[in-house]
């Protein structure tokens, strides 16, 4: 009776200690899986990050672009005044030339 009750208990301890190294593997397992996610979350995290960092960059670069296509364009409306106004004083000048001339030649 004592040695069968020896062998349960013997069995039973085995028992236990299999399942508590099935639950130690089962952790361990665990473990490694929330570290590996851990490290994926923060690398996700890293190239969110970059991305914000080379998006605004990008964003920046065309303010820049913009700014200076307006500042190409302001340049390019002075430039086609001056020519406007070059072309009236030109006319002006034609004018004030050929009557000159003419009275040059009635004298």
């Amino acid at each position: 009776a004592i040695q069968s009750a020896t062998d349960g208990a013997a069995s039973a301890i085995s028992s236990i200690s299999g399942s508590i190294d099935k639950i130690n593997e089962i952790s361990t397992t665990i473990a490694s899986a929330v570290e590996e996610q851990s490290a994926a979350t923060n690398e996700i995290s890293r190239n969110v990050a970059e991305a914000a960092r080379r998006t605004s960059e990008v964003s920046d670069n065309i303010t820049s672009v913009s700014e200076a296509a307006n500042e190409s364009g302001r340049g390019a409306t002075e430039i086609q005044k001056a020519a406007n106004q070059l072309a009236v004083e030109s006319s002006k000048l034609d004018e004030v030339t050929t009557h000159f001339l003419e009275r040059m030649r009635s004298k």
